[in-house]
């Protein structure tokens, strides 16, 4: 049951406010490589391989430290929500995160893209995104922390990664499809970014009460 409810909190994930605004920068960056669906799926795979790297160690970690984490679960908590108030101020234009802008660098070499590039700029998101889906995440490494078992804290980011990369990959497959939809989401980027914004300041405070 535990696995379970890890992989729809990594499918949730996809649908927070925080990935929502990246993904017309991850459809722009595969979709500019026009080298066919197979090509575009690899690397695709390679992206979500790179987030899964970093949440698996940090699975690991949960599971090795499960005493420490679980005991001061309430710290960790407050300590992500302040991050994910900071983040919505950054998408609110208040603040300016330069963490956040860290992968438009990785943008400028798109005709370079290979699997591991795209395994450097999976990692690289997930640097990102970290505190930012901090209240699905962190209820993963919480359940991690309570395994307090390597492999079993490892299992479980692992699954999370599956579930989060599940809609990525599937969203290389439809790019052609889903274009018009991400264009929409381009033309209305400002107002998306600030309701996100509002709604990661709220996901914060709930972290921290």
């Amino acid at each position: 049951m535990d696995f379970f409810v890890i992989f729809i909190e990594g499918f949730a994930s996809f649908l927070s406010p925080c990935v929502l605004p990246m993904l017309p920068m991850y459809v722009s960056y595969f979709a500019s490589q026009d080298k066919g669906l197979k090509r575009t799926v690899i690397n695709s795979l390679g992206f979500v391989l790179g987030f899964t790297i970093i949440f698996v160690l940090l699975g690991i970690f949960a599971g090795t430290l499960g005493k420490v984490i679980t005991a001061n679960s309430r710290y960790i908590n407050i300590v992500f929500g302040i991050i994910v108030i900071l983040f919505g101020m950054h998408y609110m234009g208040i603040l300016n995160i330069k963490i956040l802008n860290k992968s438009k660098g990785i943008q400028k070499s798109k005709d370079k893209l290979s699997f591991f590039s795209a395994i450097l700029f999976g990692m690289v998101f997930s640097a990102c995104w970290t505190p930012c889906v901090g209240i699905f995440l962190s209820s993963a490494l919480m359940m991690s922390a309570t395994s307090q078992s390597i492999f079993k804290g490892g299992l479980m980011l692992f699954i999370y990664s599956i579930g989060l990369g599940i809609p990525f990959v599937l969203t290389s497959i439809f790019l052609e499809r889903l274009k018009s939809t991400f264009n929409y989401i381009k033309k209305h980027y400002n107002i998306i970014n600030k309701i996100a914004g509002i709604i990661l300041i709220i996901s914060g405070i709930i972290l921290i009460f």
